[in-house]
């Protein structure tokens, strides 16, 4: 077995220094989706013109590639609206990773909303709370407690969904381990390389969800 391990492990900082890249393009579409997939979950449960639009867009980008998605924003639409062609790579990334994110995100945040009973938001309401403050201290905490699971998960798809921003010329921590592999002609070396840098960032943000789930459960243990 052929394997340069001391490679490998020379060649992780080298990669790490296209890490900001990865988590700009990763934080913005985490940021943008989430509005967005909570904008649709509450078209969801809006009249039936909002949940027809909602449903439309959700089964669009539920059911094609994200990769087309990416090449349709990308060189597609500036075909038809030319303004476009000044928009770059990174931020076609961010839009096409934001707009099929949201979409699942959506939901995910509408089963959150369905999961909490109604008669506690009536219980507030009738006690003295205004709409607004019920809604923040006692459904907004447990739509966050019921979807942080699956909306974690989420977060880590895109995550490592950001490394097809190389298929539209971003250089950012996939296409940095490419680089690196034409170069030496060790691929199996830089591509772990990557996926170990990858593993780690993952690894961290599933420490900070349970984190968070843990946080988030304590007023409901025992």
């Amino acid at each position: 077995m052929n394997f340069d391990l001391i490679y490998m492990f020379k060649l992780i900082p080298a990669i790490l220094g296209y890490l900001p890249i990865t988590l700009l393009i990763s934080g913005a579409s985490i940021i943008v989706a989430t509005l967005l997939g909570l904008l649709l979950a509450l078209m969801l449960r809006g009249g039936k013109p909002l949940r027809g639009v909602a449903r439309l867009y959700i089964s669009f980008f539920r059911g094609t590639p994200v990769l087309v998605q990416l090449l349709i924003i990308y060189f597609g639409l500036p075909q038809l609206f030319p303004v476009l062609n000044s928009v770059g790579p990174v931020y076609a990334v961010i839009a096409g990773l934001s707009f099929n994110t949201a979409a699942y995100l959506a939901e995910i945040f509408r089963a959150g909303i369905d999961s909490v009973d109604r008669g506690q938001i009536e219980a507030a309401l009738a006690s003295g709370l205004s709409l607004p403050v019920a809604c923040w201290r006692i459904l907004f905490p447990q739509i966050c407690r019921n979807a942080i699971p699956a909306t974690g998960n989420m977060y880590i798809g895109l995550i490592k969904n950001s490394s097809l921003a190389f298929t539209l010329g971003v250089t950012e921590l996939l296409s940095a381990g490419k680089l690196e592999a034409t170069a030496s002609l060790k691929f199996f070396e830089a591509y772990t390389a990557v996926a170990l840098v990858y593993w780690g960032v993952t690894f961290l943000l599933s420490l900070l969800q349970r984190q968070l789930e843990t946080h988030l459960g304590k007023p409901y243990q025992q």
